[in-house]
């Protein structure tokens, strides 16, 4: 889907719907009280977040595997595997498994490490448990209380922060922030923009790390280029490529996991001759173009980069010298 306009102000739309929002935040209170969690015997760590739509979770999990496995704790990736057929458990093959089976962030983070797809995220821990998982990191699940997180990171969009500020359907909240925060072990804040006083007052009493996504490659730089993206906010990608120092002569926006077929490429690639323009997009749509991409369509892949990695190692390193614990079954 793509985020409503309204979610961005709290106009009187906003206000209409937010007896719904209060009602679909009381569920998820109440379904997260009623729910006993598995406590798995290796660490958990979740990396998510309170908008609907993409504020930067699966970066963090890449970087993160990365820097678990670096400190040799053979970490696995756990995805619901949005956007997929599959219910799983299942652990991902890219050479046999495509986005529409999987979903596209179980390919990325597949191609890093061992992924494990599953709507129940017991389900999923226990296989790859059994299979010699050491570390276990979530994309996205901070909502779901069936998995018992060591540590819990909630990924924040400096640019677009909350929103309105109100729950779905009145806002892009999932929760409400400060009951978000209060289970939060960190946060990890997206982007450049300085925070305000109100953030400043919300986040207080928990670390606040600090990150930004760069190119991996800059060969866009100084091209003229027509984007295309369907990802939880597309006009992100476009702003990275402007930074970049792409010239963007057009762009089209789809709604996130948005599934690609020849028609659609074969518009696109009509809407980028006639702009004299190269076809690019995000990794995440190259995942679900699958055997549809093509050398003509340029991928812009981003890394993550950390302010202050330290202060991300500080926070994991009980997670290494924690001892196996008994399951709770």
């Amino acid at each position: 889907m793509r985020a409503p306009e309204f979610w961005r102000h709290d106009g009187l739309t906003a206000r209409l719907l937010g007896p719904l929002g209060l009602a679909y935040h009381g569920a998820g209170i109440l379904r997260r009280a009623l729910t006993r969690p598995w406590r798995s015997p290796v660490p958990v760590i979740c990396v998510g977040n309170l908008v609907a739509g993409g504020a930067g979770k699966t970066p963090v999990v890449l970087s993160l595997l990365a820097i678990l496995a670096e400190r040799g704790l053979r970490p696995v990736a756990l995805t619901r595997g949005y956007g997929g057929s599959t219910a799983g458990p299942l652990r991902v093959d890219p050479e046999r498994h495509d986005a529409r089976k999987v979903g596209d962030e179980a390919l990325l983070l597949a191609a890093t490490a061992t992924t494990w797809v599953a709507r129940d995220r017991v389900d999923g821990a226990k296989e790859a448990v059994e299979e010699g998982a050491g570390a276990l990191v979530m994309d996205d699940g901070f909502q779901n209380a069936s998995l018992k997180k060591d540590l819990s990171l909630l990924v924040v969009d400096a640019a677009y922060g909350f929103g309105n500020g109100r729950v779905m359907p009145a806002g892009p909240l999932r929760e409400t922030v400060e009951s978000g925060l209060a289970r939060a072990d960190a946060v990890v804040l997206i982007g450049d923009r300085a925070l305000g006083e109100t953030e400043h007052q919300r986040f207080a009493g928990r670390p606040v790390l600090r990150a930004c996504l760069e190119p991996r490659d800059r060969r866009l730089a100084g091209r003229r280029v027509f984007a295309f993206a369907g990802i939880g906010r597309p006009e992100k990608f476009f702003d990275t490529l402007r930074a970049l120092g792409a010239e963007v002569a057009g762009s089209e926006a789809f709604a996130d996991h948005q599934p690609y077929d020849a028609a659609m490429l074969a518009r696109l690639r009509r809407a980028a001759a006639a702009a004299k323009a190269q076809l690019v997009t995000t990794a995440k749509d190259a995942a679900r173009l699958g055997a549809l991409l093509s050398p003509d369509i340029a991928v812009l892949d981003v890394t993550l980069v950390w302010e202050d990695k330290d202060a991300l190692l500080r926070l994991l390193e009980g997670l290494a010298e924690k001892p196996k614990r008994t399951a709770v079954s």
